[in-house]
């Protein structure tokens, strides 16, 4: 299982939480540039991490270079190389043909954003040195079981399991480019797909008519989030190795449930035995868009409703420290006060509720309602829990 690391927090959420692997970029050649990314200390710290725990770490290079820019490639993959990074996420044959001359101890993964779609494609890539190959998100079940099938031995699949998808073909997108000036192979999409649209007539400026579909719906580029959560067992059946969930881009809170749900339904997959619903419960508890199953059962259809998040939670406070009777330290995010109904969940912990006791400042002082954000605190919990565990409260958005 593949884990977003968008920075050092949600590195150490997804370290936490479970993830197999966790796929982060530098600050360069990756395809989220409003990520918090790693710079050259930062990524030698995060391999350094996640080894410790046995996490295998993934550096992303999959935007596509301009001159200016490859010429710097061959020094950094040398980095990446001396670091022990273990894999590289190329976009271009010539990041895979730099990464053997400069970095011949990391493996590299062809990324979704070169369109894979069939074996012969895949066998290409391996042929050409690449260990892995990261299937387009437009695959059914079908499809990626037959090129499982097909493709050559030693050659392990990827697939998106959870997250955006894009209205384009695996990111292929010139929205973002013609009507914002920002590059989406460049990891800058302003996502105009999500823009709620309006006809202008020439000699009407101003004056705004609107665009929609039968039954109103005016969001006519949109689409949904994956959640493949209930189909894990069909996908570790069709023989994919790697199974990722999207978004780099996303909070800590996110990384750490995407990556505790999707840790105990491949556990429960491999044991076959249902995935607890406590756990299945989790994805729908993190900010998403309405979800569907992809294309991996066949077309998902328009949609066209409001391309909102739902969010539905409020992180409130992270746990820094829980002794043996729940007397906790930890660290404010959102504001809440003593008597209101809250849960906290953990690593190996599931989701258990409490009320919120009067609690303490550093100094030992009765303390109604921490204010101020980053603030540490005391507070007795119902039971021991581990460091990062969060607690949160259900407050929708309106």
């Amino acid at each position: 299982m593949l884990s977003p690391a968008g920075d050092r927090e949600r590195l150490d959420m997804a370290l936490a939480y479970g993830a197999d692997a966790v796929y982060l970029a530098g600050s360069a050649f990756g395809m989220r540039a409003f990520a918090g990314n790693f710079d050259r200390d930062g990524l030698r710290d995060a391999v350094s991490a996640a080894h410790a725990r046995g996490v295998r770490v993934h550096v992303t290079c999959n935007t596509l270079a301009r001159n200016h820019e490859v010429a710097r490639l061959p020094e950094y993959l040398e980095y990446l190389d001396a670091i022990g990074a273990d894999a590289v996420i190329a976009a271009g044959p010539e990041v895979l043909d730099l990464c053997k001359r400069h970095a011949p101890r990391v493996q590299v993964h062809m990324s979704t954003q070169t369109g894979i779609t069939n074996y012969e494609m895949a066998r290409v890539w391996h042929e050409l040195g690449a260990s892995r190959v990261i299937l387009a998100r437009e695959l059914s079940l079908e499809e990626v079981a037959e090129l499982k099938a097909k493709a050559p031995r030693g050659l392990e699949v990827e697939c998106f399991v959870h997250g955006a998808m894009c209205v384009s073909w695996s990111g292929r997108c010139l929205l973002s480019n013609y009507m914002t000036g920002r590059d989406a192979s460049r990891g800058a999409c302003a996502q105009p797909c999500r823009y709620q649209y309006a006809l202008m007539e020439e000699k009407r400026p101003g004056e705004y008519f609107p665009v929609f579909e039968e039954n109103g719906e005016t969001f006519i580029l949109n689409s949904r989030d994956m959640c493949m959560i209930d189909h894990i067992p069909e996908l570790m059946d069709a023989g994919v190795d790697s199974l990722k969930i999207e978004g780099r881009a996303k909070s800590a809170y996110y990384a750490a449930m995407t990556t505790a749900a999707y840790r105990r339904a491949v556990n429960a997959a491999a044991e076959n035995r249902p995935l607890d619903p406590v756990w299945r419960a989790e994805v729908d508890k993190v900010s998403h868009r309405h979800y569907s199953t992809g294309f991996w059962f066949g077309q998902p259809g328009q949609y066209t409703d409001s391309a909102r998040y739902v969010r539905d939670w409020q992180v409130l406070a992270i746990v820094q420290s829980c002794d043996g009777l729940g007397n906790a330290v930890l660290s404010l995010r959102n504001k809440f006060a003593a008597g209101d109904g809250l849960e906290v969940v953990g690593p190996g912990v599931p989701a258990f509720p409490f009320t919120a006791p009067v609690m303490r400042d550093m100094d030992g002082f009765e303390l109604q309602e921490p204010r101020h954000p980053q603030m540490s605190f005391r507070m007795k919990l119902p039971r021991q829990v581990p460091p990062l565990s969060i607690v949160r409260a259900c407050r929708p958005s309106s």
